[in-house]
């Protein structure tokens, strides 16, 4: 695989022109102070509340400095990226101040897709999701999750356009990533994104290198992370009701100790699949993900660095299930790609849920909307990222054993 990124024109030129500026000593400040300071500015509000993110604020922003290699547009693309989550924590502490009754809102039961990259997530996030009962989280309430308090009343959510653009953003700036992983403004979307508001995710390093913050964040509690998702979850709860939530992300691996801390009642299901077919495919994602922020990209130190988080975060996930095995249930990929219905089905007795001919309806109109590979086919190999199927096999002993994956 090429370890040149795509680069349009008019980023090549701005990038050029920034560079001119950093040298001159003018460039996109990252300081936290000045993020800090553009989020009140942004918001017109001061108080965030308990100020539990400057921690890992710094130790984000210090990472990037000394390892992320970012652009000039890069750059610039993370300073607003950290002011906008900063404004959003602003926004949030605000209308809980303003309006109480927020966090009495119940998240109750919900049901948690949490397989590896690549297993069939996706797919049937968007397949539950259809389910009128059931409420996801959508790609523009991820990037948005406190209202514009600009917005009318009766007009389309400003929030939705917004969310619009930046998925013209990406089909610019990486045309190849949605033949790897949808991202539409109106499509149920990983909450992984809102837990990158407590600054204390995998986002980050999924769009740069930042092997300190990494190694840092595997150190860290992150009940605190899934406390703040639970405060976000129930602010879009509050905006726009629903009976259950179905939320779904794979870094939801490697804390079910804490996501079960928080949410003690989630009921989760575990899709899986064959990592030595999914593994090359994910890294190349992280790789185009990458090459949107930097010119230095290093395909196989990449796919090194997140096979061996998918490793270790499976390695966790299999000691949580073996405390707790009543609230898992397992889904294979490949039951789901011959016909997922009888897989929902057993999900939803599995929740003991009743599952309506309304939700049966919307499941199959979703399945003629969601067809795999929409967007186009993706393959690479794992010799493509310096992996080889018996290394893969070998870190992933314990799992393709106990699971009884068989190998594509």
């Amino acid at each position: 695989m090429s370890s040149k990124p795509y680069r349009p024109k008019a980023i090549a030129t701005f990038n050029a022109v920034g560079i001119g500026l950093s040298q001159a000593g003018l460039r996109s400040s990252l300081e936290p102070e000045s993020l800090i300071k553009a989020a009140r500015k942004k918001t017109g509000l001061q108080a965030f509340g308990k100020e539990s993110f400057r921690e890992p604020l710094r130790m984000l922003v210090d990472a990037i400095e000394a390892e992320a290699n970012l652009h000039p547009f890069g750059r610039w693309v993370m300073r607003g990226r950290l002011v906008g989550l900063l404004a959003t924590r602003l926004r949030v502490n605000d209308l809980f101040t303003r309006y109480p009754e927020i966090a009495k809102e119940k998240i109750q039961a919900p049901l948690v897709i949490a397989g590896l990259q690549r297993t069939g997530t996706t797919m049937l996030h968007r397949l539950l999701a259809a389910d009128p009962d059931n409420r996801a989280l959508l790609s523009w309430e991820a990037i948005s999750p406190a209202p514009d308090p600009k917005q009318k009343t009766g007009e389309r959510d400003a929030r939705i356009k917004q969310a619009e653009i930046a998925e013209k953003g990406l089909k610019y700036l990486a045309p190849e990533f949605f033949a790897i992983h949808p991202v539409e403004a109106e499509a149920p979307e990983e909450d992984v994104l809102l837990m990158e508001f407590a600054l204390m995710s995998q986002v980050p390093e999924a769009m740069m290198r930042i092997p300190s913050y990494s190694a840092w964040l595997k150190t860290q509690n992150a009940k605190p992370v899934y406390q703040y998702l639970k405060k976000l979850l129930q602010l879009l709860q509050w905006q726009r009701a629903g009976k259950r939530w179905v939320l779904k992300t794979p870094a939801h691996l490697e804390h079910l100790d804490s996501l079960l801390k928080v949410f003690p009642d989630a009921k989760i299901i575990q899709t899986h699949r064959d990592p030595t077919r999914t593994t090359a495919s994910f890294a190349s994602m992280m790789t185009h993900g990458y090459g949107i922020f930097s010119d230095q990209i290093d395909a196989q130190e990449i796919a090194a660095h997140w096979h061996g988080n998918n490793a270790r975060m499976m390695a966790r996930a299999l000691k949580v299930r073996a405390q707790k095995p009543e609230s898992f249930m397992d889904v294979s990929y490949y039951d789901l790609i011959k016909d997922p219905m009888p897989q929902v089905e057993r999900i939803y007795n599995f929740a003991g849920l009743p599952i309506t001919e309304a939700a049966k309806a919307a499941m199959q109109a979703s399945r003629k909307t969601n067809k795999q590979n929409k967007h186009g086919k993706h393959r690479y190999e794992l010799a493509d990222f310096g992996l080889s199927h018996a290394a893969v096999k070998a870190d992933y002993a314990n799992y393709l054993d106990k699971f009884q994956i068989p190998s594509e």
